[in-house]
């Protein structure tokens, strides 16, 4: 595109997500990225504290992920995945099926979290239906949850402002508290969740395990989050695990199902999957949930699809980001990230604007002491046009802020996005 202003042709033919149109600030055109570092159209720079949306897990422009995607494009660009395969979706699904908790898995492709989640709300409720003759089958969810903006992924996640206008539409759900880790007393949690389980049409518990992102980062207590999904299991129902967010060891291990005793029947995947670099959703599903679908009958196959499923270049992005997410450098990276925050974290939760602060992997939060508390706190954009203004990219959820950055960024710019932080809270707050 010749030189332009590319604000104002933004403004002129593009709607953004998650953005009332009229009072948003102009959009900030990114023409390149290099690492953790964004470039605007004037120069500017910016610390991608967030991997962008929280998918970049190796930095912009990675140039083994890169590489992957260009010698695919050479040989294979796309292919139907119905009647045909391809070596790359074989690969990746090999290596998924190794590397995640789940009990000889088989792998389902679509195209992102929302549709990941999607189809392991299907599986389950079919699954149930022919194994199990359930036929008004309900899940179980969290009531600050947030799997998607599908129609499913929304029927399971919290009934607010986000949902307000499709909530007719939204098949019911049974929502339970949190048991989030600076509560107290989780009895009552656990009654809700022992009624729950007591209703025969129930079929399975859908949650975010450990960290529940767009709730404001919050974390749970593992004991007692291990001790619900055992009462499930006990009960014969379902674990999805919605590790959108969680997993390629955003928490610290590969997955958050791995900090768990009770492991999960179906997990959903996307974010990191490709190393922020291309769109890709993966279902996995355990051999019990597969045979339960494998029949001489064609009417109980799994009737979903997507026209990109299992994309080449997804699938080429995908297994070059695993080569770089489960190796031994990597996880280095992701350890010093977590001392990085764990030493800042110690200093700034005294800071008398921290209310509650978090750590969990390369996730910090910390949420800010405010009278308009919750995603639409005014406080929000104040912080983020800070930070911008100072080159770095924060996206506060309300009066939380948080880091979750790529796994290559340096001490230097994680104590720049301190800095920032720091002086947020001193003169913003």
């Amino acid at each position: 595109m010749a030189e332009q202003n590319y604000t104002d042709l933004d403004s002129q033919y593009i709607w953004h997500p998650f953005t009332q149109m009229k009072t948003a600030l102009p959009n900030i055109p990114i023409v390149s990225a290099k690492n953790t570092i964004l470039t605007d159209a004037d120069g500017k720079t910016y610390i991608d504290a967030i991997a962008s949306w929280w998918t970049n897990l190796h930095g912009h422009a990675n140039p083994l992920i890169a590489e992957a995607i260009t010698e695919q494009a050479k040989t294979l660009e796309h292919v139907i995945f119905a009647g045909f395969t391809h070596p790359k979706a074989i690969e990746l699904s090999k290596i998924l099926v190794e590397s995640t908790p789940i009990n000889q898995g088989k792998v389902f492709f679509s195209d992102n979290g929302s549709t990941a989640v999607e189809v392991a709300i299907k599986m389950a409720i079919q699954y149930s239906h022919q194994a199990k003759g359930i036929e008004n089958p309900k899940l179980i969810a969290f009531k600050n949850a947030y799997h998607g903006d599908t129609f499913g992924a929304m029927s399971i996640s919290e009934r607010g402002a986000f949902t307000k206008a499709f909530h007719p539409k939204l098949f019911d759900t049974i929502y339970i508290d949190e048991p989030y880790i600076e509560i107290q007393d989780y009895s009552t949690i656990l009654l809700q969740l022992e009624k729950a389980l007591a209703q025969p049409e129930v079929v399975a518990f859908v949650y975010e395990p450990l960290l529940q992102g767009t709730a404001g980062m919050r974390t749970y207590n593992i004991e007692i989050f291990n001790q619900m999904l055992s009462l499930c299991k006990s009960a014969g129902k379902l674990l999805i695990a919605d590790e959108v967010l969680t997993g390629f060891y955003r928490t610290g291990k590969p997955f958050a199902s791995d900090y768990l005793t009770s492991k999960p029947d179906i997990m959903a995947l996307s974010k990191g999957i490709t190393g922020g670099f291309m769109p890709l959703g993966v279902t996995i599903a355990s051999k019990e949930i597969f045979d339960g679908f494998y029949d001489d009958d064609k009417f109980k196959a799994f009737y979903h699809g997507h026209s990109y499923t299992a994309n080449p270049l997804a699938c080429a992005a995908a297994v070059a980001s695993a080569q770089l997410t489960f190796s031994d450098n990597t996880q280095q990276r992701v350890e010093n990230i977590n001392t990085s925050h764990a030493e800042f974290k110690k200093i700034v939760e005294k800071h008398p604007k921290v209310e509650n602060s978090r750590l969990l992997g390369t996730m910090l939060s910390l949420e800010v002491r405010t009278s308009n508390q919750g995603y639409f706190s005014n406080i929000r954009d104040k912080m983020y046009s800070y930070a911008i203004d100072r080159g770095v990219l924060l996206r506060p959820l309300g009066n939380t802020l948080y880091l979750l950055p790529p796994y290559c960024i340096s001490e230097d710019e994680l104590d720049k996005c301190y800095q920032v932080i720091s002086e947020i809270l001193d003169q913003i707050v």
